[in-house]
């Protein structure tokens, strides 16, 4: 067995970022930000997915 990765709500997430909840959703409809995984009814993000997202936004702006 593995060690379990933290999984981040759409609302865990928004606050990180510092944007509105309602951004989180539009972006994953528009197909933007990180890859979420569904959870039964839930949308959860893996912490290394947020990390190699945002990696990718530093590489676009730098």
């Amino acid at each position: 067995m593995y060690p379990r990765e933290r999984l981040w709500s759409v609302q865990d997430l928004a606050e990180f970022l510092g944007v509105p909840i309602m951004t989180i959703y539009h972006w994953r409809r528009t197909g933007y930000g990180p890859r979420g995984t569904r959870v039964g009814r839930y949308v959860r993000y893996r912490e290394a997915e947020i990390e190699r997202w945002l990696d990718e936004q530093v590489e676009k702006v730098g």
